[in-house]
């Protein structure tokens, strides 16, 4: 058999769950590389190596007590694609962070010549998400599919949070832009945002998708939030005006 060339370019790798969402087998050392070659051949940020991933799970889970569940809050797709086993799932807040489409997106629902938005967390105001509730037998297990998920680039910074489900507070662990990072973009305004994000697109489908799937994910919670309804009112009208 003919070994391919390292310098042609990679297949497009799709998500391998059911319409187009990523399911735990798109999270393994192998699938990462491949993730990581692609991202390479675009120009986007250099992927972390699998010992510096593993070096900031460890980091972060020596401040979680074995045998407790561990809580992971989502803002984005976390709430509506998590691709990991989860136990329980509820609408929850948080306080002294707030969303924002801030990270360049070159690689999933964007490309180098069509770039998207990705959605975070940075700091002030409040924000509104789903918790998720892993069982302590499967915090091991799973934190390391989630580290694959969220710390490919280093983009984020795993952070521990008072989560607020309502009933009661647990803390728990989301994902904290790194404004440290190359791909963050403060400072772009709702137009450009939804101009961007009404365009974009890559091999997991449309940077719009994941707007209209995020909102439509608090909505089935009963959450409102306004800086997203806003995006998806400026996104639905500029995609209406598409020949």
């Amino acid at each position: 058999m003919t070994r391919k060339s390292s310098d042609e370019p990679t297949p497009p790798l799709r998500a391998s769950g059911p319409d187009g969402q990523l399911a735990r087998a798109d999270f393994t050392p192998e699938r990462i590389a491949a993730y990581a070659q692609l991202a390479a051949q675009f120009g986007d940020a250099q992927f972390l190596s699998e010992d510096a991933r593993e070096k900031s799970r460890a980091e972060t889970m020596a401040h979680h007590v074995p045998g407790q569940d561990l809580w992971v809050f989502g803002y984005g797709s976390l709430m509506w694609n998590p691709a990991i086993h989860v136990d329980e799932s509820l609408p929850a807040h948080v306080e002294g962070f707030q969303r924002s489409f801030c990270m360049r997106l070159m690689f999933g629902r964007g490309m180098p010549d069509n770039p998207g938005l990705m959605l975070c967390l940075v700091p002030g105001g409040t924000c509104a998400g789903i918790a998720h509730r892993i069982a302590p037998e499967h915090v091991e297990s799973e934190s390391k599919i989630l580290w694959m998920r969220e710390m490919l680039s280093g983009a984020y910074v795993p952070t521990w949070i008072d989560i607020d489900l309502g009933a009661r507070r647990v803390r728990g662990v989301t994902f904290v832009m790194n404004t440290a990072h190359p791909r963050y973009l403060p400072g772009l305004s709702s137009d450009e945002k939804a101009a961007r994000i009404a365009k974009a697109e890559g091999h997991l489908g449309t940077n719009r998708d994941y707007l209209y799937r995020t909102v439509s994910a608090l909505e089935g919670a009963g959450i409102k939030d306004h800086y997203l309804d806003d995006l998806h009112t400026r996104v639905r009208a500029l995609v209406d005006q598409t020949p």
